[in-house]
């Protein structure tokens, strides 16, 4: 299998992986545009924008959109994070030249049409409603926030409702006019694709566009702190976090196994200390989400009020465990899961074409598999040693809580606890 990359003169970024033996193609445009881009009165907009890109161009209509990729039995679908916006598509090989012409004319070429407007952002409130009804959502948002307060980062990728309510075509064609530049687009193909065929259509597509500086997002700072709201519910929703590294830093390698081993799977510490042999909720895991200039490692665990107390005691205990007795075994079975997870990925097109997109947008190069492998290799035992006492010695930390929790322990007791 082979990656090529390829850049035109205005600043587009190609980047293509042709994998023998598929029928089918997964391509779409990355841009370096999501929650954290936007301005304190433009938050929701990148989300709101996605939502749009469907709605209609100067030369399709909503529901032609719709029937070209779906007469050809493909689809289009888009994402909104808090760093990308993406819009890609799935079809047969034959129809490449199709989902490329579709995809850069609803990033191109969309009409923000009002009357679309207005049936969109009424969708979008429902959304917020949803989220803000799920607490298991909602409670990574108010996490996210205290993390990292007053800053883009902390902001929510839908958006206030006011804001939401207030956007008119003006704000959205601001918006693009400032973060979607050619320099700012990254077109990724993977599977049953030509890579010259792929840059000629883009060139096609997209060359016609001027190079425009970047906007870089303003550098995100971890402070941390406490979100806690009491409601009647069934379950207490407990989230905490830690910064760990940012996927530039060397040490995302070490952090992701670490999670992984603390609370990654059915043999994670977590699980088996506080599910398995107290049976204090049915569900708790650990996880660490990197952004370009930090990350947070985050801890869930849904549980009955009662035992709120003694689950976040367990937590930070096996925190403070981990600093000494982590094991190879623990290790090797942690570094076997992330390595699975990340070639089990590469046997779909959609998720190649992402992975190509997001490695593009990191270091402007497609790092080769066995390069990664090695990384992963390298992390030793004393790393996540190192690792884990940074994280326990830290005193900045993030948690929020949801439901029955007036008697969950305050973050400065258990961030006392932890370091101690």
């Amino acid at each position: 299998m082979s990656v090529q990359l390829h850049t035109l003169s205005n600043g587009l970024r190609i980047v293509t992986e042709h994998m023998p033996g598929l029928q089918s193609a997964a391509l779409g445009i990355w841009v370096s545009a999501g929650g954290r881009h936007e301005k304190p009165e433009q938050n929701g907009i990148a989300h709101f924008l996605e939502h749009m890109a469907f709605k209609g161009t100067k030369r399709r209509s909503a529901l032609q959109i719709a029937e070209e990729i779906e007469d050809v039995g493909g689809y289009i679908n888009a994402y909104t994070s808090r760093e990308v916006t993406a819009y890609y598509a799935r079809v047969l090989k034959d129809d490449v030249p199709l989902a490329v012409d579709l995809i850069s004319d609803i990033v191109l070429n969309p009409v923000f049409d009002p009357r679309e407007i207005e049936v969109e952002r009424g969708v979008i409130l429902q959304e917020i409603g949803q989220a803000a009804d799920t607490p298991d959502d909602i409670i990574f948002d108010w996490l996210q926030e205290r993390a990292y307060p007053e800053q883009p980062l902390g902001r929510t990728i839908l958006g206030p409702s006011e804001r939401v309510r207030a956007f008119g075509r003006a704000d959205f064609d601001r918006f693009v006019a400032e973060h979607y530049g050619p320099g700012q687009l990254i077109l990724s193909a993977a599977g049953a694709v030509d890579h010259d065929e792929i840059v000629r259509l883009a060139e096609a597509a997209f060359g016609h566009m001027p190079a425009a500086p970047k906007i870089e997002a303003a550098p995100a700072l971890f402070h941390g702190g406490e979100h806690r709201e009491v409601k009647s519910l069934e379950q207490a929703h407990f989230t905490l976090a830690i910064e760990a590294p940012g996927y530039r830093s060397d040490d995302i390698y070490t952090a992701q196994i670490y999670a992984t081993a603390l609370g990654g799977g059915m043999s994670s510490r977590l699980f088996q200390k506080i599910r398995e042999e107290r049976g204090l909720c049915y569900t708790i895991y650990s996880q660490v989400g990197a952004f370009d200039d930090t990350g947070m490692m985050t801890i869930y665990a849904g549980t009955g009020e009662e035992d709120l107390p003694e689950l976040a005691a367990l937590t930070i205990e096996e925190l403070r465990r981990s600093t000494t007795d982590m094991s190879v075994a623990e290790l090797d079975r942690a570094r076997a899961q992330m390595k699975a997870g990340m070639l089990m990925g590469l046997e779909s097109p959609s998720s190649r074409a992402e992975r190509l997109a997001r490695l593009v947008a990191i270091w402007n190069r497609v790092p080769a598999l066995e390069e990664t492998v090695e990384r992963v290799d390298a992390v030793t035992l004393q790393g996540l040693k190192d690792h884990a006492m940074g994280l326990v010695g830290s005193r900045k930390a993030a948690m929020a809580l949801y439901g029955p929790v007036s008697a969950a322990p305050k973050l400065s007791e258990l961030t006392e606890r932890m370091a101690a």
